[in-house]
């Protein structure tokens, strides 16, 4: 504020809650451009968290299990419900589906590498699958999606395993966006699109309207596949106990849910803020879904959305997760937001740890665009490295936890094991109330 030698406060201004800053250049830009906002990323603003929990660690009722003489088991398998060659990975750290135009094809690479050093699986999302990515990942999984683009019978059978995608956290209900700036001529070839031109992906898929027909879907994939590949059912959160009900109604070896924390390449920001429910509040749902259906462990849970550190992985797989999927941290992992852009992040109008403008194509770090000389600033392996060693300090903070309260695997972690900080966390995760034995909600 120009002519005020210090701070507003000082003269009894005070910042309204309903109409700040943020929300005033909102409407300031809405009504200047008569345009709704597009970003990427997820939702920014606070919500019930895993930050909300904690872990109850062992004194003299639970015995700690010593982090240099006892081992804390990792691995997971996923799909071997049904396939006959389910995905056997070291950590439950998966890395989640985002495509080839959102991302660089040094990216995607990199992604594999990274992956494949740690011994799990990475995700083409939309637009196909890259031979980078499929060459540089021991196991990878292949994204069905409502635009079909880019799918092909022939990618189809080099997958590991394969996602049909209904939903994404950010966005359930609705389509994605690739703004024309990043369909380049080798994006739109993939995709069949011209190039230059914004693309919208389809909010469902054009060849089923409920679950029966979702059902002969998983039925022709696991037929074009010789019944080999795991199938996967991704869902955006939101109406979880339900979804996933349906989801192994119609065949679903493994279930990822996708919490409104997850992120996105591009869509309106108003979906982002304002649709699904946070991935705490849906992780319980699809736990009590399966259990009711006695498939909990028999269908694995992927969760994904949020997902920064080993403590988020280990309070996931406490509340019933098999695994979980990280999306944004991987691409921060590589160097996304990285202060040592600053400048450039300032000249498109954002800034390092923002992650606002990213969608134009222009990200300096050479991740999220397709401008060649940009993407040729991103070493894949280089960034592969970082990727593996930051999967290795979630691994081995989940296992930290894990040994504190007793556990000699990862998967033997439960609620028991976890208190709230809040009414909401508790109610929400279906744990008490630090300090209590009162769950809100679990008496009615």
């Amino acid at each position: 504020m120009s002519g005020y030698p210090s701070s507003p406060a000082t003269y009894g201004l005070r910042e309204s809650a309903t109409f700040d800053r943020a929300t005033i250049a909102g409407i300031q830009r809405a009504a200047s451009t008569g345009v709704y906002d597009i970003r990427g990323w997820g939702a920014k603003r606070a919500l019930p968290h895993f930050d909300d929990l904690l872990f109850l660690g062992a004194s003299m009722s639970r015995y700690p299990l010593e982090g240099y003489r006892e081992r804390c088991g990792t691995d997971v398998i996923l799909g071997d419900r049904n396939a006959k060659y389910p995905l056997h990975l070291d950590i439950p750290v998966t890395i989640a589906g985002m495509s080839f135009g959102a991302l660089s094809a040094q990216a995607k690479e990199a992604l594999g590498r990274g992956a494949s050093d740690v011994g799990t699986s990475t995700t083409t999302g939309d637009g196909g699958m890259t031979p980078e990515e499929r060459d540089q990942s021991k196991h990878l999984v292949y994204q069905y999606l409502p635009s079909r683009y880019g799918m092909n019978p022939t990618d189809l059978r080099k997958a590991d395993a394969i996602e049909v995608v209904l939903g994404q956290g950010a966005k359930p209900g609705g389509g994605g966006m690739l703004l024309g700036q990043k369909i380049s001529d080798r994006v739109a070839a993939m995709r069949t699109l011209p190039p230059g031109i914004d693309q919208r992906s389809a909010c469902r898929h054009p060849d089923w309207t409920g679950p029966d027909d979702l059902a002969i879907k998983i039925l022709e994939l696991r037929e074009i596949t010789d019944w080999e590949k795991p199938i996967y059912v991704k869902i955006g959160a939101s109406r979880p106990y339900y979804d996933v009900k349906l989801a192994v109604a119609a065949g679903a070896d493994v279930v990822v849910l996708d919490g409104m924390q997850g992120g996105t390449a591009a869509t309106q920001d108003v979906f982002i803020e304002h649709v699904g429910i946070p991935t705490l509040a849906a992780l319980p749902q699809a736990v009590q879904a399966l259990d009711e259906l006695g498939l909990h462990r028999k269908v694995q849970l992927i969760v994904s959305g949020g997902i920064r550190t080993g403590a988020d992985v280990a309070k996931a797989m406490a509340l019933g997760a098999d695994a979980v999927a990280i999306g944004t941290a991987a691409l921060i992992a590589l160097g996304d937001n990285h202060p040592r852009y600053a400048g450039e992040y300032e000249r498109l109008g954002s800034a390092a740890g923002y992650y606002d403008d990213f969608q134009d194509g222009r990200d300096p770090a050479g991740i999220t665009t397709q401008d060649p000389e940009l993407a040729a600033r991103l070493d894949p392996v280089e960034g592969g490295r970082r990727l593996a060693n930051y999967l290795r300090v979630l691994t081995m903070e989940a296992q930290t936890l894990a040994r504190a309260c007793g556990k000699a695997h990862l998967r033997n972690l439960e609620p028991e094991d976890l208190v709230a900080l809040t009414v909401e966390a508790a109610a929400m995760a279906r744990v008490p109330l630090a300090g209590t034995t009162w769950i809100p909600g679990a008496d009615r």
